[in-house]
């Protein structure tokens, strides 16, 4: 039996979010300043640059809950963690797919029925229903911060090798799969997102700006022309292809400018 006081309950912060286990945290002002910091901190609040931090009902978990490596702040109840490995071919597998996308090889799976409490970041958390992607979600990289346990990762290829290495584009992203809660880490926040549904037909983008789409899209790296003169007189080059029924979140800049 435990109880946990002048947390959730603190007048200083308040609930954004709560989706399956997860319930996303914000604090509305940063009080562990020192006086040389309290300028910074000042600025930082009034431009919405505020600590966040997700809490993980496990009892609410299906299958656990799953992080991305040193997530992790403190448990408090019935917890245990776990590696997820199931042997050495497993082991292998996610080892190939975390130098692939850039992800860590190995994500803990924490079960029971307490509380798990993630590390605070300046970040925007995003909840995500697979449900409402038809059950598959492909991801831009650094994106993924916890999931429950029921959804299986795997790495995504690019459908045309080429045009991605020309594009400066990685060749393979994090695809997530299954029934359950997804918990995201953009540097936009929700409100700022562009979602596009597409039904049958093509989105092109200009930029790094997609940070999700649907696993069910057709995702290239192509010549915004037919033609390389086309494409040098249009100023545009090489866009981001989406084909297919599905949707993409699109940020309003650029990712990894923000």
């Amino acid at each position: 039996m435990y109880q946990i006081s002048n947390f959730i309950d603190n007048d200083d912060i308040t609930t954004l979010a709560s989706l399956g286990a997860f319930t996303v945290l914000e604090y509305q002002r940063d009080l562990s300043v020192m006086p040389q910091d309290a300028q910074i901190a000042y600025f930082a609040n009034a431009m919405n640059v505020r600590k966040r931090q997700v809490v993980c009902d496990l009892s609410k978990a299906n299958g656990g809950i799953t992080l991305q490596a040193g997530a992790m702040q403190w448990t408090a109840g019935n917890v245990n963690a776990t590696t997820g490995i199931k042997g050495m071919g497993d082991f292998l597998g996610k080892a190939m797919r975390g130098k692939v996308t850039g992800e860590s090889a190995i994500k803990p799976e924490y079960t029971g029925n307490g509380t798990l409490v993630l590390e605070p970041t300046y970040r925007h958390i995003l909840l995500i229903d697979l449900q409402d992607w038809n059950g598959s979600i492909v991801l831009d990289d650094g994106l993924f911060l916890a999931c429950e346990s029921t959804l299986k990762h795997k790495a995504v290829m690019r459908s045309n090798l080429s045009s991605a290495v020309a594009g400066n584009e990685g060749l393979f992203n994090l695809g997530v799969s299954g029934s359950g809660i997804l918990c995201l880490e953009s540097v936009c926040p929700r409100e700022e997102l562009v979602e596009i549904t597409l039904q049958d037909d093509i989105l092109k983008v200009d930029g790094n700006m997609a940070i999700a789409w649907s696993g069910s899209l057709n995702f290239t790296v192509e010549r915004s022309g037919k033609s390389l003169m086309g494409s040098a007189v249009s100023g545009e080059g090489l866009v981001n292809v989406f084909r297919g029924t599905g949707k993409v979140l699109l940020a309003p800049v650029a990712q990894g400018i923000a």
